[in-house]
């Protein structure tokens, strides 16, 4: 699924004292959220559906979180860095779906799990890591924006994506870096490289890289980037 680019900066992450001990976890391959960036989930399990009751009785928070291998059973080994999400939107459909949208704030690890009762995972949450997603990130500045263009219409050209440049234009560099990282169809691992890259400028230079090195592919038709 890809993003679009959103206008202005980045929301702050929730600040340390208001941040849960635990969290539920939905573990969901080629998926990330990073703080700032808005991910739409299609809730239909019914333990997800239980799950998403839950954290808007509560925090709003869910974690969401990569399994190590896709398709590794209903338990799956997990990366040990996730993002919280924040529930944010949400419709109930007339057969019994959630439709939600999930705001990037703060990135956190895995502690441990939990024993629980409920049919969904929870965990420990350890957040002192990524204290820098509670502060605007300066590093953005840093990164060479023109180049950045450059390399992302190779790399949507080469995979057959289209996207709106006279909006890509006009957003900020942070916007587009989360957009394409949370968007662009690259492997859990790369994902998860992305996801875990301490700064912007780490996540742009790791996206470029991800970006020059993949590609060419024949695509399956016309693509927009959203």
């Amino acid at each position: 699924m890809t993003q679009k680019p959103s206008q202005g900066p980045l929301p702050r992450a929730f600040s340390s004292s208001r941040l849960p001990e635990t969290i539920p976890l939905f573990p969901l391959p080629n998926a990330i959220v990073l703080p700032g960036g808005q991910l739409p989930l299609n809730i239909f399990e019914p333990r997800y559906l239980r799950m998403v009751d839950d954290a808007l009785g509560g925090a709003r928070l869910i974690g969401m979180i990569q399994p190590t291998h896709e398709g590794s059973g209903a338990y799956p080994e997990l990366f040990s860095v996730g993002c919280a999400g924040r529930i944010t939107s949400f419709v109930e459909t007339g057969d019994g779906r959630y439709l939600i949208t999930l705001t990037g704030t703060r990135r956190f690890r895995i502690s441990s799990e939990i024993s629980t009762d409920t049919p969904y995972r929870i965990a420990e949450a350890d957040w002192s890591a990524f204290e820098m997603d509670a502060h605007p990130d300066p590093t953005a500045d840093d990164v060479d924006r023109e180049q950045f263009l450059l390399i992302m219409q190779d790399y949507l050209d080469a995979e057959g994506l289209q996207t709106d440049w006279e909006e890509a234009d006009n957003a900020s560099i942070d916007a587009l870096v989360v957009s394409l990282a949370m968007g662009c169809p690259f492997a859990p691992n790369e994902k998860q490289a992305l996801l875990e890259a301490p700064t912007i400028a780490d996540r742009a230079v790791c996206l470029m890289a991800l970006m020059e090195m993949s590609g060419g592919d024949e695509p399956d038709g016309d693509q927009m980037l959203q």
